[in-house]
C-alpha cells in the first residue's frame, strides 16, 4: 500500500457527499424514464401514474426506485448537514450559505415531485404547504 497524506479527522461520515451525488444521478435517470410516460394534466396525472405502474414494463420498479431514492437522498442530506455541523463546516460562510441555498432548492424540487402524481396525498400536501407559505 502507498501511504498518502489524509486529513486527521477523516471518517465514514465524509461519504455522504458522494452518496448524494449517486442519489442525484439515480433520481435524474429514473425521473427521465418516468417523464416519458407521465401526462402533465391535472385530470390525467393520476391515471398516467397508474398506467406507469400497471402497463409500462418495470414501471412499478422505476416509480418505487424514484420515490424511495428521494427518501434516501434526504436521509443522506441530513447526515451530510449533521457532519458539517459536527466538524464546524459552518465557519466557511460562503460554502455553508451555498449549501443552505441548495437545501432550499432541493426541498422545493421535492415538493414539486410530491405534487406531480396529483392524488389525494399530493392535493392535501400542496394545500397544506401553500397555506403555510401564504400565512407567513
Amino acid at each position: 500500500f502507498i501511504d498518502l497524506p489524509s486529513p486527521a479527522n477523516i471518517s465514514s461520515w465524509w461519504n455522504f457527499g458522494s452518496l448524494l451525488g449517486v442519489c442525484v444521478v439515480a433520481q435524474i435517470v429514473t425521473g427521465l424514464f418516468l417523464a416519458m410516460h407521465y401526462t402533465a394534466d391535472t385530470s390525467l396525472a393520476f391515471s398516467s401514474i397508474a398506467h406507469i405502474c400497471r402497463d409500462v414494463n418495470n414501471g412499478w420498479l422505476l416509480r418505487n426506485l424514484h420515490a424511495n431514492g428521494a427518501s434516501f437522498f434526504f436521509i443522506c442530506i441530513y447526515f451530510h448537514i449533521g457532519r458539517g455541523l459536527y466538524y464546524g463546516s459552518y465557519l466557511y460562510k460562503e460554502t455553508w450559505n451555498i449549501g443552505v441555498i441548495l437545501l432550499f432548492l432541493v426541498m422545493a424540487t421535492a415538493f414539486v415531485g410530491y405534487v406531480l402524481p396529483w392524488g389525494q396525498m399530493s392535493f392535501w400536501g400542496a394545500t397544506v404547504i401553500t397555506n403555510l407559505l401564504s400565512a407567513a
